[in-house]
């Protein structure tokens, strides 16, 4: 069996009292994607952080491509490209000009970084405004830079910490395809997202993580499995409704209700969905519950996911911010 390329095993980083890792073990084969999923605050970013050596663990190892992150930070840095959360491009250079700085950092020589960063323009439809300030540029310009910025140094293993976060749908389908082609090519990466449907469109394993553990890991279909079942799906009318609508519904289930306040959703693993549906509409309608919605359906990754973790996510975990420069 070969190596994994990125491997963490019994990881553990405290932050003071806070302990934002707690024996994290995950691995990624070469040419997969490993989606990483968990709630704010659930230390994705801090294992991201740790993977590319910004910071360093307080128990456990780590290593990306063969090399261990803390004996070896410069080979890592080296084999691996960074996206971060926010765009990391300086907006007083131009694209092209932010891109040969990239290359420069990972040791190119002029020609090389020159023809790198005019593949990379054309690559990710940025060759029009290749010579214009980054200020000038939109959002989703300043990410797709970010990202080509990341992949100048032709790396083996590429981790992207939410990189869609705010871009279009058009732009977010046309970054999936390339992590599809890079991927296809032998690139490993590590993928940390929000968007369920992201993850299942991605990667070949996922592992979700919360409070710096690891709670649940497998393909998304054997994450689904673990729902089992049907799952009864109602959406109030009123958000004030929605804990009444709840304590009504939970006995119906088996297993807890999940509340998603910003959908106003109730959702309730449900074996005999039929029956179960009659019955919750009869409750609802006598508790004068009115509803926008009421239905079953398979279970989705969301489900998964919010039977996981709940839907409460907690403030602490810090962002990763920029693209890493070479050794």
């Amino acid at each position: 069996m070969t190596e994994p390329m990125i491997e963490a095993r019994a990881l553990v980083k405290r932050f003071g009292s806070a302990t934002a890792l707690a024996g994290v073990d995950l691995a990624a084969e070469k040419g997969t994607t490993l989606a990483l999923l968990g709630p704010n605050g659930a230390g994705k970013t801090t294992l991201v952080r740790i993977l590319t050596t910004l910071l360093k663990p307080d128990g456990g190892r780590a290593s990306v491509a063969g090399y261990d992150v803390t004996a070896d930070p410069g080979s890592v840095r080296s084999a691996i490209g960074l996206a971060g959360q926010y765009a990391a491009v300086d907006e007083l250079l131009t694209g092209r000009e932010n891109l040969e700085l990239a290359g420069l950092l990972y040791h190119l020589g002029r020609a090389e970084r020159r023809r790198r960063a005019q593949q990379a323009l054309e690559r990710f439809s940025l060759t029009g405004a290749g010579d214009q300030l980054v200020k000038t540029y939109s959002g989703g310009m300043r990410r797709r830079l970010d990202v080509a910025a990341s992949l100048i140094g032709r790396p083996a293993v590429l981790l992207l910490d939410e990189p869609t976060t705010g871009l279009d749908p058009r732009t977010r389908n046309d970054l999936w395809q390339f992590i599809d082609e890079l991927v296809a090519g032998g690139t490993t990466v590590l993928l940390t997202t929000q968007y369920m449907e992201e993850a299942e469109r991605l990667a070949h394993r996922i592992v979700v993580i919360d409070t710096g553990k690891v709670i649940a890991e497998g393909t998304a279909g054997e994450l689904k499995d673990r729902m089992g079942g049907d799952v009864l799906v109602a959406t109030v009318a009123a958000r004030a409704d929605l804990s009444r609508a709840s304590a009504l519904l939970a006995p119906l289930g088996e297993g807890p209700p999940q509340v998603d306040p910003d959908q106003q959703r109730v959702s309730v693993p449900a074996r005999d969905g039929t029956t179960v549906l009659i019955a919750a509409g009869q409750r609802l309608a006598g508790a004068g519950i009115a509803l926008d919605d009421l239905g079953i359906r398979r279970p989705s990754l969301d489900d998964v996911f919010l039977a996981l973790t709940g839907n409460a996510g907690r403030p602490g975990d810090e962002p990763a911010r920029g693209t890493l420069p070479g050794p």
